[in-house]
């Protein structure tokens, strides 16, 4: 199990596996909210305490609301908009790994996507080759 937490650990997150893979996307919202992303399906995350939520004001269809701790600040993790839910069903919870121990995160592959470039349908784009950390 994986557990991480905001800085100042009002906001806690439980994973119930270690994902297969990270993101460290190239967008503007994954950029600027400092994320490195972990996919899972949302019965294996617990949260526990209050967050509050931000989606993109940018798109027409935002995918994506970000829950960071009201206290702190830090991106703990999104959910699917319920424009999204309601199009792809309720089908991931992305968790903010870079707010996992290193330690815990070692064998798994970081891949990079071009989130800046790609137009939001189709096959994303990649930076560089994955890495391991």
């Amino acid at each position: 199990m994986l557990k991480v937490s905001c800085l100042c650990g009002e906001v806690r997150v439980a994973v119930e596996k270690r994902p297969g893979y990270l993101h460290e996307c190239n967008c503007a919202l994954c950029r600027k909210s400092g994320a490195r992303w972990g996919y899972f399906q949302p019965l294996d995350v617990a949260v526990e305490g209050r967050t509050s939520g931000y989606s993109r004001h940018d798109k027409n269809e935002p995918a994506a609301l970000l829950h960071f701790c009201p206290q702190c600040g830090s991106t703990t993790h999104f959910t699917l908009t319920e424009q999204a839910a309601a199009k792809y069903g309720n089908v991931v919870v992305g968790v903010n790994l870079r707010l996992a121990d290193e330690g815990d995160l070692a064998g798994v592959e970081l891949r990079f996507p071009d989130g800046a470039t790609w137009p939001g349908e189709g096959t994303v784009p990649y930076l560089a080759e994955p890495r391991i950390l």
